[in-house]
């Protein structure tokens, strides 16, 4: 998470481009009467699906696949698990893929002040207009015409299908959601979409699964922005949610997990007193885990491994961990940090009776992970990150995060918005409540529609996607929104 955010003066941000909202768009340029899609593109058209409303309840939404891989040129197949025989390939030539890609990384904030504030002030992210200029090249670039067409034909008959996407590690960052395929309309307008866990991580042998069903009874473990050892508030492992208020509505919704006994750690009463903790360590969220548990919510901060080392599985999470626990990730003045090899591995040559990652610390259904490229280890060709971690130890969901966040100081102090504006709060509390409901990739895209609708409406920085669009949700199972 991005704290370090000296005052300065933020110029201010707008736009003139106007995006039709979807139900008042005259039409799309997916029509059947475009010409044929590129050469090369090979692509089977899926069989009818029903309109939404007459399916039965319990029946599926239509789920496309869809794999990407790099080989120099990306690739990108998909196939519809309604229609096995319906599928597509395509190819992006490598000098179209590297070109967006880094109008992509342009665009987006980083842990350095310099880059945070280009990011909020006059990168691509900061007006609306230059921001629906790159989802569009993205657009144009990654997804596929033929798909588009199959998309477009389910929206015009009210099928909302839903998007389960493996992407390569060039690609890892790529926000689908946002993909601007016509000026009015985004893929989040017409899909639902979430990330597929990598296929080696869910058939791991002996990967025990925790049912969301069975377990959504159990407590919620919040681990709320807690106090790493040796760094003050405002260092670089300071605090991300800033001063704690039993008045806010992130402190609000806690409370009534507590008022319901469902809730750990004990807040004894006072809501706040769940915020900056100094308790909550990598030996406390064990015996925690092992009471049983049904949600993991962790907002802090992690530090993502660089793609170049290829060790996904050194990515950290910083708990308030001292520096004389137990674990492989070295220490950091007096913390050490939690890392995904810790979870995978447990205390395996680091104890004499050890324990492997997933008995020490069980994984309940669902996770979230508000920090810094909580995902970063989608950018691994093999990804043993902590949002994978989390998924061989028992998840079903993991909400993560694709880069840096900007935390609500530096929306105020960087980009000059409202102080009354919570953008990072109000995203904890969208995504906790959305990890409750039993469709809850479904809930998490219908947040991020609403803060679309916002964007397109206001065009002020606190709505940008530079936030809400970092978030995506891994799954384990190839279908369904649960």
């Amino acid at each position: 998470m991005v704290t370090d955010v000296p005052a300065t003066d933020a110029p201010a941000t707008g736009g003139a481009a106007t995006e039709a909202r979807p139900e008042d768009r005259p039409g799309s340029h997916h029509q059947a009467q475009r010409p044929p899609g590129p050469p090369g593109e090979q692509v089977d058209q899926p069989e009818p699906v029903r309109q939404a409303g007459t399916e039965d309840a319990a029946e599926p939404p239509p789920t496309v696949l869809i794999r990407m891989a790099d080989a120099g040129d990306v690739y990108v197949s998909w196939r519809w698990t309604h229609a096995l025989s319906a599928s597509g390939v395509s190819r992006v030539p490598k000098a179209a893929a590297d070109g967006a890609l880094d109008a992509l990384e342009a665009a987006l904030p980083g842990a350095a002040t310099p880059r945070l504030t280009a990011a909020l002030t006059s990168g691509a992210f900061s007006t609306y207009d230059s921001e629906l200029a790159l989802a569009e090249r993205l657009s144009r670039t990654f997804l596929p015409y033929g798909l588009a067409q199959q998309l477009h034909e389910l929206w015009t008959r009210g099928v909302r299908p839903l998007l389960r996407i493996q992407p390569s590690p060039r690609t890892a960052r790529l926000p689908w959601e946002l993909l601007a395929p016509d000026p009015g309309l985004r893929l989040l307008d017409i899909a639902d979409l979430g990330l597929l866990a990598p296929t080696s991580v869910t058939h791991a042998p002996g990967r025990a699964v925790s049912s969301w069903s069975a377990t959504r009874r159990l407590p919620v473990v919040a681990v709320l922005d807690p106090r790493v050892p040796g760094f003050r508030a405002d260092s670089a492992l300071g605090s991300v949610l800033g001063r704690p208020s039993a008045q806010t509505p992130l402190a609000r919704q806690i409370a009534g997990y507590a008022q319901n006994g469902r809730l750990r750690p004990d807040a004894g009463g006072d809501p706040a007193a769940m915020f900056r903790r100094s308790d909550v360590d990598r030996e406390w969220l064990s015996v925690t885990l092992r009471a049983g548990a049904s949600r993991l919510l962790y907002v802090g901060h992690v530090t993502a491994a660089a793609p170049e080392s290829g060790q996904s599985e050194n990515a950290q999470l910083h708990l308030a961990c001292g520096a004389d626990s137990v674990g492989f990730a070295p220490p950091i003045r007096a913390h050490r940090p939690l890392s995904a090899k810790d979870l995978l591995l447990g205390t395996h040559s680091l104890a004499q009776s050890p324990e492997s990652g997933a008995a020490r610390w069980p994984v309940p259904s669902r996770v979230a992970l508000i920090a810094c490229e909580s995902g970063g280890d989608m950018r691994f060709g093999e990804a043993l990150g902590l949002a994978t971690a989390m998924v061989h130890g028992g998840a079903e969901l993991v909400t993560t995060t694709r880069w840096a966040l900007p935390t609500d100081l530096a929306f105020h102090r960087l980009a000059g918005a409202p102080s009354q504006a919570r953008p990072l709060h109000d995203a904890v509390c969208a995504i906790d409540a959305a990890h409750e409901e039993h469709e809850a990739v479904r809930a998490l895209n219908d947040w991020q529609r609403t803060r679309l609708d916002a964007w397109r409406t206001a065009r002020t920085v606190e709505h940008s996607p530079v936030l809400w669009g970092a978030f995506a949700t891994i799954g384990a199972t190839l279908s369904g929104l649960g």
